[in-house]
């Protein structure tokens, strides 16, 4: 496997010492040994984190993108502008978010003892108290968010489209935070995206995170989406609020506007069992059922893949998840395209 790396960039931005790239991206790429019979696979990082989340984990072992390298897909690794090898330049990002603490952390990817019920969370591969060298190698990744949200994901979406414009037809992978720059990727240039797999974005739909000011007025993203009917602001998209269960589900009134773009990607709705994302994980498919998108809800425990929890790239069983991942990828794009090898 030979390892390369590159930036996709884009304007400039002027500033007191002079000109400077405005949220360049930097991609790793990882490219199999021989002919790669699999599709490209781009991988795009949650929350405060980095593309490290795929490449190892925090205890050691190989991340997503080497195993899918190793099974013949060329994989390029995002770190969303501003995160990781992506420098933050206030200057041209505007102001910083706080990075996510500790306590947080530990809450979403270990497991909140003060939240709703849920199965035993066994797959994280360290104490789930946070109190080992794993969870410090972990939340030592993290960093600040730009805190305009609207224009954090259009520059994701602007960054992305350019790669995929750059590699060709590939499939996204978006975990957590990642997911609204990549689904308006998607939606923008759907002839690039040969699936998408949504590895519990952020949601639900149009609600989102207000705890964290990550609020997703248009659907999937707090950026605007390519609606037919077109809408020129989120208040026309007449949404309602329904109380069922324990997160609030929020849809468009019908006739609902579609998303006739990203109605032509196969979308998988990934979840884990020890997870709070999946008391939402339905109210996505609801929404993309909507906008006239075809999408399968993978929940993990459903299929007897047990204990994991947000994490799940990074936690101990990560290979028999991708393993779900790459069956799902097979029968959508068929055995080459899912590069078996």
């Amino acid at each position: 496997m030979k390892r390369e790396s590159f930036w996709i960039t884009g304007e400039r931005a002027a500033t007191p010492v002079g000109s400077v790239s405005l949220g360049p991206m930097h991609v790793e790429h990882l490219r199999p040994d021989g002919e790669a019979p699999g599709a490209p696979v781009v991988l795009v990082h949650g929350g405060g984190g980095q593309g490290t989340d795929y490449l190892v984990t925090p205890d050691g072992r190989p991340g997503w993108a080497p195993m899918m390298a190793d099974a013949g897909h060329p994989v390029y690794v995002v770190d969303r502008p501003g995160h990781g090898r992506s420098p933050y330049d206030p200057e041209v990002l505007g102001a910083p978010t706080n990075t996510w603490g500790a306590e947080v952390l530990r809450s979403i990817f270990l497991g909140d003892p003060d939240g709703p019920p849920l199965p035993p969370h066994t797959q994280w591969p360290g104490e789930l108290d946070g109190s080992d060298d794993v969870f410090e190698q972990f939340i030592a990744s993290q960093g600040p968010l730009i805190a305009d949200t609207a224009r954090m994901h259009e520059l994701e979406r602007e960054r992305l489209v350019a790669l995929l414009e750059r590699v060709g037809p590939a499939v996204l992978v978006a975990h957590s935070a990642g997911g609204p720059g990549a689904f308006l990727a998607a939606d923008t240039r759907p002839d690039l995206v040969l699936a998408f797999v949504a590895v519990e974005t952020i949601g639900p739909p149009f609600l989102g995170q207000p705890q964290t000011d990550m609020t997703l007025p248009w659907g999937l993203a707090a950026a605007p989406m390519n609606y037919d009917p077109p809408a020129a602001d989120p208040s026309e998209l007449g949404i309602r609020v329904s109380g069922e269960g324990p997160v609030p589900k929020a849809l468009q009134e019908e006739p609902a506007r579609r998303l006739p773009g990203l109605s032509r990607v196969p979308v998988a709705i990934v979840t884990a069992q020890a997870s709070l994302f999946g008391f939402f994980d339905g109210h996505l498919q609801e929404y993309l059922d909507q906008v006239g998108c075809a999408s399968d809800l993978i929940r993990l425990g459903d299929l007897g893949v047990l204990g994991n929890g947000h994490g799940m790239m990074l936690e101990r069983n990560n290979a028999e998840v991708l393993g779900v991942i790459r069956g799902w990828l097979a029968e959508k794009l068929g055995d080459d395209g899912a590069g078996t090898r």
